[in-house]
This record gives structure tokens, sequence and C-alpha cells, in this order.
């Protein structure tokens, strides 16, 4: 995956990884030659991360619509 991709496109790729172990089984043998795709543990937990980076990066703040203010003097 290319590091400069922002979240929520990893993220549709990691779902089409999901989707091709989900439709086509983790691993599989064609003649001599095999393939192996990745972990569907890993790939979730991956998914997890990556959704959670693209909500923080769509939100506008850890505190949003929270106003602050200071009472000087009583």
């Amino acid at each position: 995956m290319d590091e400069y991709m922002k979240p929520a496109e990893r993220l549709a790729q990691v779902d089409a990884a999901i989707a091709a172990v989900l439709a086509g089984g983790q691993s599989y043998k064609l003649g001599s030659r095999s393939l192996t795709r990745a972990d569907l543990a890993q790939l979730r937990a991956l998914r997890d991360d990556l959704a959670a980076q693209a909500a923080q990066e769509n939100s506008e703040g850890l505190l949003h619509g929270v106003y602050v203010a200071r009472f000087d003097g009583r």
C-alpha cells in the first residue's frame, strides 16, 4: 500500500482484500504454484485502525462543539 494514501483510500483497499479472502478463501493452489492471501484477522484489525483514522480525519477535533468560558473574579 502507498504510505501517502489517505486512511479512507487505504480502507477501501483493505475492504477489497477482505472480500477477496471471503470469496476465494485464505489460500489456493494452481498446479505447482500456491497463493496465500493476507490473514483475515490481521486485515480486520487493520480495517478497524484505518476506520478510526478516517473518522478522526473527518472530525473537526477532539472536542467538536465544546465551548470554554472563563470567569475572572467573583
